[in-house]
This record gives structure tokens, C-alpha cells and sequence, in this order.
């Protein structure tokens, strides 16, 4: 009984920790020496765990659009800070500042979101490092 009582805890402590691993650390996504800053259209909103996501269509000088896909922070923590999921909505035009992905893609964490009014939000998880 001892012994199919130590396997089943070491199964679920096994269990947990590739949980752990499987939820992203952002040094392992982001380049924290690699800042982006984009202005666009919220296009989509994902709110889902692990974590939201958002895309922003960016218009460059010569008109041409690329959408960059911003991962956030999980919905119940960013639901603590007062952030809902009606507050990022397709049409709005944001400032978005963050750090791009490591495999170089139109990627990036979404931390400081500033709104055309003037309002801000940090949308990143609480592991995220902070644009400054």
C-alpha cells in the first residue's frame, strides 16, 4: 500500500511540474534587449488562458499593413488589475510597447497599452519584464 501510495505521489508532483514547464517563461519567448513599439487597430482578442492575446494591424509609410500578435497576461490576473475583457476591443487604436519574440516573428510580449484618449494598462503577466 506504502509503495502504490509513493507512486501516485510521485506522479502527480511529475504531473505538476510539466505543467509548470509547459507555461512559458517570458525570457524563453521575448528578447528583453529587443523593444518594440507599434501603433495600430486592435484587430483581434483572444481572452483565454494561458494567456490573451491581442493583434494590432500596423500601417507603415507606404500603406502596407502587418499585424503583430501581442501575448498578455492570463484573463483572471489581468481581471484582478480592473483590466476586463471589453477594455482592449477590435477598432481601438493603441500604442503598443513590448519586447519581440525571439524567433523574430511580427511577435511580442504586450506590456504598456496606451489608448488614443490618453489611457494606459500594463496587459503583460506579473513574470514579464516592464518596457520602460
Amino acid at each position: 500500500m506504502k509503495t502504490r501510495f509513493a507512486v501516485c505521489a510521485a506522479g502527480v508532483l511529475l504531473l505538476s511540474s510539466v505543467a509548470v514547464f509547459a507555461h512559458h517563461a517570458f525570457q524563453a519567448e521575448y528578447d528583453a534587449t529587443k523593444p518594440v513599439k507599434v501603433t495600430g487597430v486592435v484587430k483581434k482578442v483572444e481572452w483565454t488562458n494561458p494567456h490573451i492575446w491581442f493583434y494590432v494591424d500596423v500601417k507603415d509609410d507606404s500603406g502596407k499593413i502587418t499585424t503583430w500578435g501581442f501575448s498578455g497576461g492570463p484573463p483572471g490576473m489581468l481581471m484582478r488589475r480592473g483590466i476586463t475583457r471589453d477594455v482592449l476591443k477590435p477598432g481601438d487604436t493603441v500604442k503598443v510597447e513590448g519586447f519581440r519574440a525571439k524567433d523574430g516573428s511580427n511577435n511580442a510580449s504586450g506590456g504598456n497599452v496606451t489608448f488614443a484618449d490618453g489611457r494606459k494598462v500594463f496587459a503583460g503577466a506579473a513574470e514579464d519584464v516592464v518596457p520602460q
